[in-house]
């Protein structure tokens, strides 16, 4: 029989960027979809979009990226999923 220490996985913490990284940049209008590279950087290996707590973008910007992201996807210029 386990003991209830072995039971708990242990959470992995990653360290919330403290500003927005789009606002330091200067993005003060919307993300553009044609730019992959800046898209790339907020998905997970695996092609998901990153939550905001994670990126550490502000919600103006999360919007923007999400729908910039699904816009590129749609045009083919961002795979939906990674293999």
């Amino acid at each position: 029989m386990k003991k209830k220490k072995d039971q708990k996985k242990r959470q992995i913490r990653i360290k919330k960027p403290e500003f927005c990284a789009l606002c330091l940049e200067g993005y003060q209008k919307d993300v553009d979809y044609k730019d992959v590279l800046i898209l790339s950087r907020f998905l997970t290996k695996r092609g998901k979009i990153s939550s905001r707590s994670r990126s550490g973008l502000c919600a103006k910007h999360q919007r923007n990226l999400t729908n910039a992201i699904k816009l590129a996807r749609f045009m083919a210029l961002i795979p939906y999923i990674v293999q």
